[in-house]
Protein backbone atom coordinates (compact mmCIF):
# COMPACT_ATOMS: atom_id res chain seq x y z
CA UNK A 1 0.00 0.00 0.00
CA UNK A 2 1.06 3.24 -0.92
CA UNK A 3 2.45 5.94 2.32
CA UNK A 4 -0.53 8.62 2.76
CA UNK A 5 1.78 11.14 2.66
CA UNK A 6 3.32 14.02 4.55
CA UNK A 7 0.77 16.34 6.35
CA UNK A 8 2.94 19.23 4.42
CA UNK A 9 1.74 16.62 1.19
CA UNK A 10 -1.93 16.28 2.56
CA UNK A 11 -2.15 20.60 3.08
CA UNK A 12 -0.79 20.88 0.00
CA UNK A 13 -3.37 18.54 -1.63
CA UNK A 14 -6.22 20.68 0.27
CA UNK A 15 -5.37 23.81 -1.25
CA UNK A 16 -5.48 22.26 -4.55
CA UNK A 17 -8.79 21.22 -4.44
CA UNK A 18 -10.07 24.90 -2.93
CA UNK A 19 -8.04 26.18 -5.95
CA UNK A 20 -9.90 24.10 -8.35
CA UNK A 21 -10.53 25.73 -11.42
CA UNK A 22 -7.78 28.21 -10.71
CA UNK A 23 -5.18 26.04 -10.70
CA UNK A 24 -2.83 26.31 -14.35
CA UNK A 25 -1.59 22.74 -14.10
CA UNK A 26 2.02 23.54 -16.15
CA UNK A 27 2.57 26.48 -13.59
CA UNK A 28 2.04 24.22 -10.89
CA UNK A 29 4.48 21.52 -11.87
CA UNK A 30 6.82 24.32 -12.41
CA UNK A 31 6.66 25.44 -8.87
CA UNK A 32 6.81 21.87 -7.35
CA UNK A 33 9.76 21.49 -9.45
CA UNK A 34 11.52 24.60 -7.89
CA UNK A 35 10.83 23.36 -4.69
CA UNK A 36 12.60 20.19 -5.01
CA UNK A 37 16.05 22.25 -5.57
CA UNK A 38 15.44 22.88 -1.95
CA UNK A 39 16.04 20.07 -0.42
CA UNK A 40 18.19 18.63 -3.48
CA UNK A 41 21.71 19.95 -4.49
CA UNK A 42 21.48 18.60 -8.60
CA UNK A 43 18.42 16.47 -10.12
CA UNK A 44 18.14 14.35 -12.98
CA UNK A 45 15.35 14.67 -15.84
CA UNK A 46 14.12 11.34 -14.63
CA UNK A 47 14.40 12.01 -10.52
CA UNK A 48 12.37 15.07 -11.40
CA UNK A 49 10.15 12.90 -13.40
CA UNK A 50 9.59 10.34 -10.52
CA UNK A 51 9.56 13.20 -7.24
CA UNK A 52 6.76 15.79 -9.79
CA UNK A 53 5.10 12.31 -10.96
CA UNK A 54 5.37 13.35 -14.77
CA UNK A 55 6.59 11.80 -17.78
CA UNK A 56 10.16 12.52 -18.82
CA UNK A 57 9.42 15.04 -21.45
CA UNK A 58 7.25 17.36 -19.12
CA UNK A 59 10.13 17.44 -17.07
CA UNK A 60 12.55 17.59 -19.30
CA UNK A 61 10.78 20.97 -20.56
CA UNK A 62 10.05 22.19 -17.17
CA UNK A 63 13.68 21.96 -16.43
CA UNK A 64 14.98 23.54 -19.35
CA UNK A 65 12.19 26.26 -18.82
CA UNK A 66 13.65 27.45 -15.47
CA UNK A 67 17.08 26.99 -17.09
CA UNK A 68 16.08 29.33 -19.47
CA UNK A 69 14.98 31.90 -16.90
CA UNK A 70 18.32 31.06 -14.30
CA UNK A 71 16.21 29.62 -11.71
CA UNK A 72 17.82 26.17 -13.18
CA UNK A 73 21.29 25.55 -14.43
CA UNK A 74 23.29 22.14 -15.69
CA UNK A 75 25.83 20.25 -13.37
CA UNK A 76 29.07 19.47 -14.28
CA UNK A 77 27.94 16.22 -15.79
CA UNK A 78 25.71 17.67 -18.16
CA UNK A 79 23.01 15.01 -17.27
CA UNK A 80 21.10 17.00 -13.71
CA UNK A 81 19.87 20.58 -12.96
CA UNK A 82 21.16 22.31 -9.72
CA UNK A 83 19.52 25.75 -8.25
CA UNK A 84 20.43 28.81 -10.35
CA UNK A 85 21.07 32.35 -9.10
CA UNK A 86 17.35 34.06 -9.39
CA UNK A 87 16.39 30.63 -7.23
CA UNK A 88 19.66 31.42 -4.67
CA UNK A 89 18.88 34.75 -4.24
CA UNK A 90 14.96 34.43 -3.91
CA UNK A 91 15.69 31.80 -1.17
CA UNK A 92 15.36 32.33 2.55
CA UNK A 93 18.70 31.58 4.19
CA UNK A 94 19.03 29.63 7.43
CA UNK A 95 19.79 31.41 10.28
CA UNK A 96 16.85 33.10 10.96
CA UNK A 97 14.16 33.28 13.30
CA UNK A 98 13.54 32.10 16.49
CA UNK A 99 13.65 28.42 16.01
CA UNK A 100 16.94 28.54 14.39
CA UNK A 101 18.39 30.89 17.00
CA UNK A 102 17.48 28.20 19.71
CA UNK A 103 19.65 25.83 17.95
CA UNK A 104 22.39 28.07 17.30
CA UNK A 105 22.85 29.28 20.25
CA UNK A 106 24.49 26.65 22.17
CA UNK A 107 27.24 25.91 18.91
CA UNK A 108 28.04 29.63 19.74
CA UNK A 109 28.31 29.70 22.93
CA UNK A 110 30.97 26.40 22.79
CA UNK A 111 32.39 27.76 20.08
CA UNK A 112 33.16 31.20 21.99
CA UNK A 113 34.04 29.36 24.88
CA UNK A 114 36.62 27.44 23.06
CA UNK A 115 38.39 29.58 20.82
CA UNK A 116 37.71 32.35 23.09
CA UNK A 117 37.33 35.01 20.12
CA UNK A 118 33.95 36.52 18.48
CA UNK A 119 32.03 34.03 16.49
CA UNK A 120 29.30 33.95 14.51
CA UNK A 121 26.98 32.14 12.41
CA UNK A 122 26.49 33.28 8.18
CA UNK A 123 24.44 32.47 5.74
CA UNK A 124 24.44 33.01 1.99
CA UNK A 125 21.81 35.37 0.08
CA UNK A 126 23.02 35.35 -3.65
CA UNK A 127 26.78 36.33 -3.76
CA UNK A 128 26.50 38.39 -0.22
CA UNK A 129 26.56 36.95 3.01
CA UNK A 130 25.09 38.11 5.91
CA UNK A 131 25.50 37.68 9.61
CA UNK A 132 22.63 35.89 11.63
CA UNK A 133 23.65 35.60 15.08
CA UNK A 134 26.89 35.46 16.96
CA UNK A 135 28.49 35.60 20.58
CA UNK A 136 31.31 38.75 21.11
CA UNK A 137 34.72 37.59 23.02
CA UNK A 138 35.59 39.29 26.21
CA UNK A 139 38.75 39.84 25.20
CA UNK A 140 40.15 43.50 25.79
CA UNK A 141 41.14 43.80 22.34
CA UNK A 142 39.06 42.12 20.15
CA UNK A 143 36.09 42.06 17.05
CA UNK A 144 32.95 43.46 17.38
CA UNK A 145 30.07 41.34 16.36
CA UNK A 146 27.65 43.05 13.87
CA UNK A 147 24.65 41.07 13.80
CA UNK A 148 23.24 41.81 10.60
CA UNK A 149 25.93 42.70 8.59
CA UNK A 150 26.21 41.79 4.92
CA UNK A 151 28.96 42.06 2.79
CA UNK A 152 30.37 40.54 -0.37
CA UNK A 153 30.84 36.49 -0.55
CA UNK A 154 34.29 36.38 -2.02
CA UNK A 155 35.86 38.66 0.44
CA UNK A 156 34.73 36.69 3.64
CA UNK A 157 36.07 33.35 5.17
CA UNK A 158 32.42 32.65 5.72
CA UNK A 159 31.25 33.83 2.05
CA UNK A 160 34.34 31.42 0.74
CA UNK A 161 33.17 28.53 2.84
CA UNK A 162 29.15 28.79 1.75
CA UNK A 163 30.42 28.99 -2.00
CA UNK A 164 32.35 25.96 -1.69
CA UNK A 165 29.33 24.30 -0.81
CA UNK A 166 27.92 24.59 -4.27
CA UNK A 167 28.56 23.62 -7.74
CA UNK A 168 31.35 25.24 -9.82
CA UNK A 169 28.50 25.92 -12.07
CA UNK A 170 26.41 27.71 -9.77
CA UNK A 171 29.72 29.90 -8.69
CA UNK A 172 29.73 31.39 -12.06
CA UNK A 173 25.97 31.79 -12.89
CA UNK A 174 26.43 34.27 -9.40
CA UNK A 175 29.20 35.29 -10.68
CA UNK A 176 29.58 35.99 -14.24
CA UNK A 177 32.15 38.36 -15.06
CA UNK A 178 35.81 37.60 -14.21
CA UNK A 179 36.65 40.37 -12.80
CA UNK A 180 35.79 40.80 -8.77
CA UNK A 181 35.65 43.95 -6.82
CA UNK A 182 38.39 44.73 -4.20
CA UNK A 183 37.14 45.47 -0.68
CA UNK A 184 41.03 45.63 0.84
CA UNK A 185 44.56 44.82 -1.13
CA UNK A 186 44.21 41.53 0.29
CA UNK A 187 40.94 40.43 -1.71
CA UNK A 188 40.90 37.56 -4.32
CA UNK A 189 39.89 40.08 -7.73
CA UNK A 190 39.65 37.18 -10.14
CA UNK A 191 36.95 34.68 -10.63
CA UNK A 192 39.48 32.44 -12.20
CA UNK A 193 41.25 32.81 -8.36
CA UNK A 194 38.36 32.31 -6.16
CA UNK A 195 37.14 28.97 -8.04
CA UNK A 196 40.95 28.08 -7.72
CA UNK A 197 40.79 28.86 -3.72
CA UNK A 198 36.96 27.22 -3.59
CA UNK A 199 38.54 24.12 -4.79
CA UNK A 200 41.14 24.24 -2.06
CA UNK A 201 38.71 24.60 0.39
CA UNK A 202 36.39 21.93 -0.47
CA UNK A 203 39.91 19.73 0.64
CA UNK A 204 40.39 21.07 3.89
CA UNK A 205 37.10 21.74 5.16
CA UNK A 206 37.33 25.53 6.31
CA UNK A 207 38.12 28.69 5.01
CA UNK A 208 40.52 31.59 5.88
CA UNK A 209 40.48 35.27 5.11
CA UNK A 210 43.58 37.13 6.22
CA UNK A 211 42.22 40.54 5.65
CA UNK A 212 40.32 40.27 2.95
CA UNK A 213 37.47 42.24 3.94
CA UNK A 214 38.71 44.29 6.74
CA UNK A 215 42.21 45.26 7.07
CA UNK A 216 43.52 43.18 10.60
CA UNK A 217 40.93 40.85 10.73
CA UNK A 218 41.56 37.40 10.27
CA UNK A 219 38.44 34.74 10.13
CA UNK A 220 38.71 30.80 9.74
CA UNK A 221 34.94 29.38 8.83
CA UNK A 222 33.95 25.78 9.13
CA UNK A 223 30.37 24.29 7.84
CA UNK A 224 27.19 24.39 9.97
CA UNK A 225 25.11 20.77 8.70
CA UNK A 226 22.66 21.42 6.52
CA UNK A 227 20.64 19.07 3.84
CA UNK A 228 20.71 21.43 0.94
CA UNK A 229 22.57 24.75 -0.04
CA UNK A 230 19.50 26.85 1.28
CA UNK A 231 19.98 25.51 4.76
CA UNK A 232 23.38 25.66 5.31
CA UNK A 233 25.01 28.02 7.24
CA UNK A 234 29.36 28.86 8.06
CA UNK A 235 30.25 29.25 12.13
CA UNK A 236 33.03 31.83 11.97
CA UNK A 237 35.92 32.66 14.77
CA UNK A 238 37.04 36.34 13.64
CA UNK A 239 40.15 37.96 15.47
CA UNK A 240 42.85 40.72 15.11
CA UNK A 241 45.74 39.30 12.64
CA UNK A 242 48.27 39.41 15.55
CA UNK A 243 46.95 36.43 17.22
CA UNK A 244 45.99 34.46 13.90
CA UNK A 245 49.15 32.99 12.35
CA UNK A 246 48.82 29.68 10.69
CA UNK A 247 48.88 27.30 13.59
CA UNK A 248 46.22 29.37 15.53
CA UNK A 249 44.42 29.16 12.86
CA UNK A 250 44.27 25.71 11.85
CA UNK A 251 43.47 25.33 16.05
CA UNK A 252 40.78 27.22 16.02
CA UNK A 253 39.36 25.32 12.87
CA UNK A 254 39.73 22.41 14.85
CA UNK A 255 37.68 23.90 17.91
CA UNK A 256 35.19 25.49 15.59
CA UNK A 257 34.73 21.71 14.10
CA UNK A 258 34.02 20.76 17.57
CA UNK A 259 31.54 23.25 18.21
CA UNK A 260 29.72 22.77 14.83
CA UNK A 261 29.62 19.03 15.56
CA UNK A 262 26.69 20.28 18.50
CA UNK A 263 24.05 21.51 16.16
CA UNK A 264 20.98 19.51 16.68
CA UNK A 265 18.90 18.52 13.54
CA UNK A 266 16.28 20.54 12.55
CA UNK A 267 12.57 19.75 13.31
CA UNK A 268 10.90 18.82 9.95
CA UNK A 269 8.78 21.20 7.88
Amino acid sequence: MAPSGTPRDEGERARMATAGDYTIASLDTGLRAMRLFLTHDTLTVTEAAELLSVGRSTAHRVLSTLEGRGFAIRDGSGRGYAAGPELVRLGRPAGFGRAARDRLGPVLEHAAGRTGETVHSSALIGDQVVVTDGRESSHPVRVTLELGRTGPAHAGSDGKLLLSRMTAEQVCALYPYEELEPLTPHTLTSRTALLEELAAIRRTGHAVSRGESVPGMTTVAVPLAGSSWRDRLALVAAAPADRSDDAALAERAERLRGSAALLRPARPA
